[in-house]
């Protein structure tokens, strides 16, 4: 039996709203579709879109998909008047049951805002628009040290 792509998408944003719940976003959940103005897979995360890949489509993903995908973010961002964009895609081998060791994909001037406050200079958008991959559950701890979300325990 052939799987549809919505299905695949369905299975993959509800792995990542499972971790998020679980992990500082207690409202977490899907998006419904909205049409042209795509404001990212998942709500009730306050100033963050997500945007999820799952399937093989994911698990296989070049780096030009990356940067297509990156791009489609962006706009979807920009719909949801978000602050930060992440790029979740789903891991060969790794099942929803661990999306945290999915991978999340950050431009890197975001998680140089996030990590110690620091604003590219204008000259060098290249290079800030650079993708950066980590882990879901890195990114999250990440977002949550930053101000996102409900501050970890140790704060």
């Amino acid at each position: 039996m052939k799987t549809r792509p919505r299905d695949i998408g369905t299975r993959a944003e509800s792995a990542v709203v499972r971790h998020l719940t679980a992990n500082g976003w207690p409202t977490a959940e899907r998006r419904s579709l909205r049409g042209a103005l795509d404001a990212g897979d998942i709500t009730g995360t306050p100033s963050i879109c997500w945007e999820v890949k799952g399937g093989e489509a994911a698990r296989t993903a070049s780096d030009l998909t990356i940067s297509r995908w990156m791009d489609e973010l962006d706009r979807e961002r920009i719909n949801a008047t978000a602050d930060i964009g992440v790029l979740v895609v789903q891991r060969a081998g790794i099942g929803p049951a661990n999306a945290g060791r999915w991978w999340a994909v950050l431009p890197l001037s975001t998680v140089a805002l996030l990590r110690v406050g620091i604003q590219p200079p204008p000259n060098r958008a290249v290079v800030a628009d650079a993708p950066v991959r980590m882990l879901l559950a890195d990114a999250v701890t990440l977002l949550r040290a930053a101000g996102y979300g409900t501050p970890p325990a140790d704060q």
